[in-house]
């Protein structure tokens, strides 16, 4: 059975961090363009997991910090992410036409203004890291290089060039580690920062714990693409396959493939360890990773 203590938790923090992007997205009234202000919002607001913030959160109770300190940041990584999905979802990239259970949104505002939305909503992550309470000028640099091309665009680059190639496992882990690995990371690196400083042991261990947990989300991702639907994912179910991209169920096999995310979540728990009770919220998120159904 769940545990109420954990759903109440993840509860709260998911309306808070929706509450803390409303506020922080443009309205129609901004200056600027109206248009543009409802593509962001339309991308940004009312679905998703919210995992990035979760992790954030998690971190900052770990290092003792506060949740207002988090909030900027926990918001600044998942503008990044948003920025992402869309970008990810254009013709000239994957070419979906679902996310979040509803149209994507080149599909419901065009492709140009759905471009210049990921466009605005990284800037928007940029301003909002820089206006955070805790947080210096290491920490959106941290950003940027989960964003960049040694992180997340750079492991978009790697899936665009493997698209109709035979990877091996060892290249698709590299692959992962940057696409969807490295802004993990960074939400959990960004929670601990508004904290204590951590000693160098603690932040190895928070560090292979990210690192592990955001292999084991892609594993999953794998597996539910292909038992998945498009109602129970709120996208398009079977995409990699019909795209001929090597995952981790075409390399390994389905059961293989949930036995790769089990011992990738039993890493990741094994990485806290040495912390003790204070890295229990982030055990259960790995629970919760390894475990999802959508």
């Amino acid at each position: 059975m769940p545990d109420r203590a954990f759903a109440d938790w993840t509860r709260e923090r998911q309306q808070r961090i929706e509450q803390v992007l409303d506020g922080l997205l443009p309205s129609a009234e901004a200056p600027g363009s109206p248009r543009l202000a409802a593509a962001m919002r339309y991308a940004t607001l009312g679905g998703g997991k919210r995992m990035r913030p979760l992790l954030a959160y998690a971190a900052a109770e770990l290092a003792g910090g506060a949740r207002d300190d988090v909030d900027r940041c926990a918001a600044a990584v998942e503008f990044i992410h948003a920025y992402s999905l869309i970008h990810d979802d254009l013709p000239c990239m994957d070419d979906d036409a679902l996310r979040r259970g509803k149209p994507t949104c080149h599909i419901a505002f065009g492709v140009a203004t759905a471009l210049l939305a990921g466009d605005a909503l990284q800037s928007l992550a940029f301003a909002t890291l820089a206006g955070a309470r805790r947080m210096s000028l290491n920490g959106c640099r941290l950003l940027a290089d989960a964003a960049g091309h040694a992180g997340m665009a750079g492991g978009q680059q790697l899936d665009l060039d493997a698209t109709g190639a035979a990877l091996d496992v060892g290249a698709l882990n590299t692959l992962h580690a940057l696409k969807t690995g490295a802004l993990i990371r960074a939400a959990v690196r960004l929670g601990a920062a508004c904290g204590r400083t951590l000693d160098g042991h603690e932040a190895r261990a928070l560090d292979a714990y990210a690192a592990a947990a955001g292999l084991a989300f892609q594993v999953v991702d794998d597996v539910l693409d292909v038992e998945g639907s498009d109602a129970t994912l709120g996208k398009t179910a079977g995409k990699d396959a019909v795209q001929n991209k090597s995952t981790f169920v075409t390399l390994l096999g389905l059961e293989p493939a949930r036995r790769r995310s089990q011992a990738l979540h039993a890493e990741a728990v094994a990485a806290l360890e040495p912390l003790g009770a204070a890295g229990g919220r982030l055990v259960q998120l790995a629970d919760w990773i390894a475990s999802r159904k959508s």
